[in-house]
């Protein structure tokens, strides 16, 4: 079996380590184009985020020996375990989190997604939306609550990176 979707996932991880880590600097610069470093560097933690989940999707598929190739989302993963009759622990637990609007990767997925709307004025943030969902979504966002929205990130981050290494150790021992 190879290991290309995994060291994938390790790579995605790193990059939005990284760019949290410039998200960071850009936070605390004095430069003319400091907000819109660090509305760039926020997109680029969302992308690399949510490709870290896809690259896991593809890697437990890998490892339960489906075609990882075929996959755009979890639901097809959900297909392909339904279609072979086979149970699958890791996607059990990725859907209670993606189906459950408070989780940290429901809340993810939406902010992700908001990176393709747009919106001219703030909307409010209700108890199931992120800062991070609405900051994203506006044209010109108030940057008030830039520390909150990195904050989050950094959480995101953590999770999903606990989320895949208990994961993985799981699948290692069948």
């Amino acid at each position: 079996m190879s290991e290309l979707y995994l060291a994938r996932t390790n790579q995605k991880l790193n990059f939005a380590r990284l760019h949290l880590d410039a998200l960071a600097q850009a936070h605390a610069s004095n430069a003319w184009s400091k907000h819109a470093l660090i509305e760039s560097y926020q997109e680029s933690v969302l992308f690399h985020l949510a490709s870290a989940l896809d690259s896991f999707l593809r890697e437990i598929a890998e490892r339960y020996r489906f075609d990882a190739n075929a996959l755009q989302d979890m639901s097809d993963l959900a297909r392909l375990f339904e279609g072979s009759g086979q149970e699958s622990p890791e996607l059990t637990e990725l859907q209670a989190l993606q189906g459950d609007p408070k989780s940290w990767l429901a809340r993810l997925q939406k902010a992700y997604a908001a990176c393709w709307r747009v919106v001219a004025k703030a909307p409010q943030a209700s108890a199931s939306e992120s800062l991070s969902e609405i900051h994203v979504m506006q044209l010109n966002p108030n940057h008030a609550e830039d520390p909150d929205v990195f904050q989050e990130y950094q959480l995101w981050l953590d999770a999903l990176r606990d989320l895949i290494t208990r994961q993985r150790e799981g699948m290692q021992e069948w």
